[in-house]
């Protein structure tokens, strides 16, 4: 007689598993401040987790010609070094029939490289992927390396008698972020004069129709009307070139936003519940890094395709 499965699973082996799972979560919750403040219990240092003090700045390890060196950065080079040296080993021997690295390798960049085609079309798509790949893989690694076990364990000591991790998530950094949307505006607005030419910065410094308006008055043709949209078509494009700096704070603040609390909320669950509800907050932080990989990728691509579109023949047809 064949045995219940629950999705594949074989049904002892899950009930084997939750079992697993609601000891850990009663010992985690007994060992952590409820537990001990409440029940007096006494655990072995190992399963007592000190309680998180979580600081926004980024540390300095150590100087280099006179440059600080924080745990972020740090962080950012380990996640850079990672993926240049998979993406060396993985193309280094390629088969025509890939094995499972290979095969989950391709299956990443074919699935990116299919967003970028779908949005951009397959011209840009192809010019596009390099850069929407790279922010794409270097976000969700940076967020999936804090989760390695013992990554932030390593503490080092400053000269002034501080002590903080040698190495920290490189997205809580507001700098990494920062940096990451002005690679993206610049891609954008370099992508789309080079597309559209001098006359893409008709968005944002539209006088034609004004000028337009005043040389009217030395003509007799004066049109209230036409000068008072000219100068909303000024306010207009303005207001665009504002919302075009902003993308830069949105992209930031979120980035930074969202990975600084899962960081926050692995320590608190980490503080009150040690080796109980860690497990969860996990697969939970895999799911918003590579969320925020996803978001911050794909709306660069967005306004890539959007800002390479030129929107003259449509005016001309409405004019028509």
């Amino acid at each position: 007689m064949s045995k219940r499965k629950i999705f594949g699973v074989p049904f002892p082996v899950l009930a084997a598993l939750a079992g697993v799972i609601i000891v850990l979560v009663i010992v985690g919750l007994l060992a952590g401040p409820i537990g001990q403040a409440v029940l007096h219990l006494h655990f072995p240092s190992w399963m007592v987790v000190a309680q998180p003090s979580p600081k926004l700045p980024s540390e300095a390890v150590f100087h280099a010609l006179g440059l600080p060196v924080t745990n972020t950065l740090l962080a950012s080079w380990i996640t850079v070094l990672f993926l240049v040296l998979v993406s060396y080993f993985v193309t280094r021997n390629m088969k025509l029939i890939p094995k499972r690295v290979q095969s989950i390798f391709e299956f990443i960049l074919g699935w990116i490289y299919d967003v970028c085609q779908s949005s951009a079309g397959e011209e840009n798509g192809r010019k596009f992927f390099p850069v929407v790949c790279t922010i794409a893989l270097y976000v969700a690694f940076n967020a999936w390396l804090s989760l390695i076990p013992g990554f932030g364990s390593i503490l080092v000591h400053s000269a002034d008698g501080q002590t903080f991790e040698l190495f920290r998530n490189a997205n809580t950094d507001i700098n990494t972020p920062l940096a990451i949307a002005l690679i993206s505006f610049v891609f954008v607005e370099y992508n789309a004069l080079k597309s559209l030419g001098p006359g893409y910065l008709k968005k944002f410094f539209n006088f034609g129709h004004f000028f337009h308006s005043i040389g009217q008055i030395f003509k007799k043709k004066f049109s209230f009307i036409n000068m008072f949209s000219s100068l909303i078509e000024i306010v207009v494009g303005l207001l665009e070139g504002i919302s075009e700096l902003m993308r830069n704070v949105s992209f930031t603040f979120r980035l930074f936003g969202n990975m600084t609390a899962g960081e926050i909320l692995v320590l608190v669950v980490a503080f009150l519940a040690p080796l109980g509800l860690n497990w969860a907050v996990y697969v939970l932080e895999l799911l918003i890094g590579f969320i925020q990989a996803l978001v911050f990728s794909i709306l660069t691509l967005g306004f890539a395709s959007v800002a390479i579109t030129s929107h003259e023949p449509e005016a001309h047809a409405a004019e028509s």
